[in-house]
């Protein structure tokens, strides 16, 4: 692990997406009517992202083990994709970026695991960070 032990603390915070597409509307409508044979398909996928977050540094070696202070997940359905957004937050000596993309990639694999009984033609097409602010430098990427 890197030593972080001179670095300040101050607030870090860090904005993920994952993109999960289904290949049927149906499979979208069984999603908002809430129809999914295993349950609530966005509840269940974030309570995974949450545990996902948490457990970031049990399954990543370099990762420091950080308070998290802030988890926010959020769905935007568009045509046959879900667009899963984290924010993550901390005020620590080390950012949350590997937090909130592991989360997201958690929630996208909820997702597809949820779905595959309905869709077996889903993709995760895209796991990545959006922004990041906090530490030394900030990251700020175009969602689209």
């Amino acid at each position: 692990m890197v030593d972080i032990t001179e670095k300040k603390i101050s607030l870090r915070t860090a904005v993920a997406q994952a993109i999960v597409l289904v290949s049927s509307e149906d499979t979208i409508q069984a999603i908002r009517q809430n129809k999914v044979p295993k349950g609530d398909v966005f509840e269940m996928s974030r309570a995974a992202g949450l545990l996902g977050v948490k457990k970031t540094a049990d399954l990543l070696p370099d990762c420091h083990p950080l308070p998290i202070e802030y988890t926010n997940i959020t769905y935007e359905i568009n045509g046959l994709e879900i667009q899963v957004l984290i924010t993550v937050k901390t005020n620590y000596k080390t950012g949350v970026e590997v937090e909130a993309m592991h989360g997201a990639s958690i929630v996208a694999l909820n997702l597809y695991d949820m779905l595959k009984p309905i869709d077996k033609g889903i993709e995760i097409q895209r796991i990545r960070l959006l922004k990041k602010t906090g530490g030394k430098s900030d990251i700020n990427v175009d969602p689209s």
